[in-house]
């Protein structure tokens, strides 16, 4: 084994071009308990690699076409041995490494890891991030499912906006003005070799740039940057007290990976993959297509503004705020680090987190979209089954199968769009009742008037049935007595 390794060293001279990388000395405190603070951006690492070995694997068996792209995925989850597994870790680990690299970010952020000398280090990680989203996006277009279809459409509407380029932008976009063959090949060619390539390019730059500028010490108070000094204190520690980063720091990142790998392994086994959804289909109602989770908050922003704002969304509001990243370090590269004394600092990520978690959760739920399949498999509630007259139960059938259930809940089941009407009986009265349902929402609101589709024998039925949804107990609603509110 030594003669083997003296061979290819003899050729290689790994010893004097690796070694220095794996040997580079560290400030101790970055190795020590404070070490998990850096495991990070090794994971984001390792996963981006776990993700081109699946990415590989699966490109052996997809096929890059419009006509068989969907039946292809369908074929691994169902016939291609493992193929539902090697499909469920590309995308569980593409997930956790959008994740990681969010939180890498937010720790290099707080930890003010990108004052002087490193923001060619924060400006790289940005880039890093921009590409690893769009490699999320990018993968769910090959899906080429419902999501995947209407998900490029909405993407195309939005470069359409930009002014004077935005038609030449969407023909190169989509390789013609509509969606078609030409427009899953262009973004199999993003997603396969352009944002891998461009990933791994600026990846080693960023491992070149960390090397070159050193890793940060942990933060401490009153420890402050001063671009005037920071070098030559910097080398002073590391001499002092500087540990390789090939022992305990490279066993904490080693370790860590392992056990993200691990998780998203067994986050694989159980959850399965991701799709293929329903058909790619233009004519299909009831697609109910939404983006994957990293787009969410963006889906419910622009799902809960006012239309006179999209554009800005669209187009202003994204190039703010990956101009705020680019700018993060030069307007405060010197001074304090701690988060302890930053605290503009702390409660910016609180705040900014917070508000993406509230706008992820509701991009999820998504309240404003009808649920297109509860009025075919939402249950009834029991209870009302059991207490309704033979006329309730008529207007229960009126009312499941007009498809009310996809904009209004009962007891908690159904859409969400609408208001819950498992007490409406206590807030509208019967005249109401009718006056809502044959009207609709005043105006051309939410709800559709639905007076010109029920029979009289209908609107009977299903008021009567709406009536009868309160507390048990509770009296109907009454009119208000005149000159009393």
């Amino acid at each position: 084994m030594k003669r083997i390794l003296a061979w290819f060293e003899s050729r290689l001279s790994l010893r004097d071009s690796v070694g220095p990388m794996l040997m580079h000395p560290i400030p101790r405190g970055a190795a020590g308990p404070m070490g998990w603070f850096y495991v990070f951006g090794s994971a984001s690492m390792t996963l981006l690699f776990l993700q081109i070995f699946t990415g590989i694997l699966l490109a052996l068996v997809y096929v890059p076409t419009a006509s068989q792209a969907y039946e292809s995925l369908v074929y691994m989850n169902y016939q291609q041995p493992l193929g539902w597994f090697l499909r469920s870790l590309h995308y569980w680990s593409g997930s956790a490494m959008v994740f990681m690299v969010m939180v890498h970010m937010v720790q290099v952020y707080l930890h003010g890891a990108y004052k002087y000398p490193r923001e060619l280090n924060w400006l790289t990680g940005v880039g890093l991030l921009l590409l690893t989203l769009g490699m999320a996006f990018t993968g769910q277009v090959l899906r080429w499912d419902a999501d995947a279809y209407w998900g490029l459409g909405v993407g195309a509407s939005m470069a359409g906006r930009v002014p004077l380029l935005g038609p030449a932008i969407v023909d190169l976009m989509l390789g013609g003005p509509i969606i078609g063959a030409d427009s899953l090949s262009r973004f199999f060619a993003l997603h396969v070799f352009v944002i891998p390539g461009m990933l791994l390019g600026l990846l080693g730059v960023h491992l070149w740039l960390v090397i070159k500028r050193g890793v940060s010490a942990p933060p401490a108070p009153g420890k402050v940057v001063d671009p005037r000094t920071y070098q030559e204190d910097y080398e002073a520690e590391l001499h002092k007290e500087g540990v390789p980063f090939f022992g305990e720091a490279l066993l904490k990142d080693a370790l860590f990976s392992s056990l993200t790998v691990i998780f998203v392994t067994v986050l694989a086994a159980v959850a399965g993959p991701k799709g293929p959804g329903a058909l790619p289909e233009p004519a299909l109602l009831g697609a109910d297509p939404k983006p994957d989770w990293p787009f969410w908050w963006l889906f419910a922003l622009l799902s809960l503004s006012p239309p006179a704002v999209e554009t800005f969304i669209m187009l202003v509001f994204p190039v703010v705020l990956i101009a705020m990243l680019l700018l993060v370090p030069f307007i405060s590269n010197r001074g304090e680090r701690a988060p302890s004394r930053r605290p503009v600092a702390v409660m910016s990520v609180i705040v900014i987190v917070t508000v993406l978690a509230i706008l992820t959760y509701y991009g999820d739920a998504e309240p404003w979209s009808p649920h297109m399949s509860a009025w075919s498999g939402d249950v009834m509630p029991i209870n009302l089954v059991k207490k309704g007259t033979p006329l309730q139960m008529q207007g229960m059938l009126v009312f499941q199968n007009k498809q009310c259930r996809n904009c209004h809940a009962l007891e908690g089941i159904g859409g969400r769009r609408g208001p819950d009407l498992t007490d409406v009986g206590i807030r509208l009265t019967r005249d109401q009742l009718i006056d809502q349902i044959s009207n609709g929402t005043p105006g051309g609101g939410n709800m559709p008037a639905y007076g010109k589709q029920m029979n009289p024998a209908e609107m009977s039925a299903v008021v009567d049935f709406l009536g009868s949804l309160r507390p048990s107990g509770q009296a109907p609603a009454e009119p208000a007595a005149i000159g009393k509110p």
